[in-house]
């Protein structure tokens, strides 16, 4: 079976062709593989045509997409794509049979048992994996994060909008910029901070708390200049966000105990592994009082984001066409 399998981020889009055996073994092959920019096209399915154009040379009428945010019947619910996807309108205008979607961390938590756990760098915990639950946390564009849960039909995949959890401070630093973002007061998600455009709020806010002006303009520029040491608020910007990063994840932790592991996803954050490492996530992340001895075994690691979540997309639609009896799975868009 041929089908087109992707990842469509606020930024970029992970687009490749697979073959799947369809007799219910899971094995997957990636003939073609492509990273596009999102704002490069005027909507989704220009960029999947391209895709198809440039490397699709049989006939394919199916796919499955991993997409920021969340699907809600026949559209994907989100903040951070550049374009609205209504999944009617993208079979459509591609002549598919058949179009498949999922939230974006969902098909990561779907590729843990894939390579994605194998292509980590360790941060902090154990070396080991228990045996259970998984956690994937990814900043990008947005937050996102969910939970796999090993069972003997092949794992199920809780997935979360938690990103959107109210930003909570720890230190004043950190009240002081919520109030900057806030100054009235009323609802800051944490990915306002969490994120690589919250890392560049952070840091016009620090600027602006202490009557500077903030001369960085992108993520890319902060992280260099932090890695650098060479502009203050740059630094003090990662700290408060790897802080933050590790509250967060230490939060979703108590609630799930994932034993089985935390991966922290993305491109991003291995580009800053370094800081990462050196920065207040750990003792973030563990907490306090009696949680401490249990965060204290559930371990962390670092990975790309890469091709993982095309993977873990295609590996969610196999399992559900050999589910369902190849029909389309329920709760999908068709």
């Amino acid at each position: 079976m041929l089908f087109l399998a992707g990842d469509i981020g606020g930024t970029n889009g992970h687009v490749a062709l697979m073959r799947g055996a369809d007799d219910g073994s899971g094995e997957l092959e990636t003939l073609a593989y492509r990273v596009y920019a999102c704002a490069a096209f005027p909507s989704l399915a220009d960029l999947l045509k391209t895709f198809i154009a440039a490397e699709v040379h049989v006939p394919v009428s199916h796919g499955a997409l991993a997409c920021a945010g969340q699907v809600m019947g026949d559209e994907v619910a989100n903040d951070n794509l550049p374009w609205p996807i209504h999944l009617d309108a993208l079979r459509a205008s591609l002549g598919f049979a058949e179009v498949a979607a999922l939230n974006d961390f969902e098909a990561l938590a779907y590729a843990i048992e894939g390579p994605l756990a194998a292509s980590g760098r360790h941060l902090c915990g154990p070396t080991t994996r228990g045996q259970g639950p998984s956690l994937v946390v990814g900043p990008g564009t947005g937050l996102g994060a969910a939970i796999y849960v090993p069972s003997a039909a092949g794992g199920i995949v809780l997935t979360s909008e938690a990103g959107q959890m109210d930003f909570t401070p720890h230190s004043l630093r950190d009240r002081a910029v919520l109030a900057w973002l806030a100054p009235e007061g009323g609802y800051v998600p944490v990915e306002y901070i969490v994120s690589g455009p919250g890392l560049l709020t952070a840091y016009q806010a620090l600027c602006a708390i202490d009557g500077e002006v903030a001369t960085l303009t992108t993520p890319k520029e902060v992280t260099a200049a932090a890695a650098g040491l060479g502009d203050e608020h740059a630094v003090e910007a990662v700290e408060l966000f790897c802080a933050a990063l590790g509250s967060f994840t230490g939060n979703l932790a108590m609630t799930y105990m994932p034993t089985g592991g935390v991966f922290l996803a993305g491109g991003f954050l291995s580009s800053i592994f370094d800081l990462l490492k050196g920065s207040a996530f750990e003792e973030r992340f563990l907490h306090g009082r009696s949680v401490r001895a249990m965060l204290a075994q559930v371990p962390v690691w670092v990975t790309e984001h890469g091709c993982h979540g095309v993977q873990g997309a295609a590996r969610w639609y196999m399992y559900q066409r050999a589910a369902n009896g190849a029909a389309m799975p329920e709760g999908a868009a068709a």
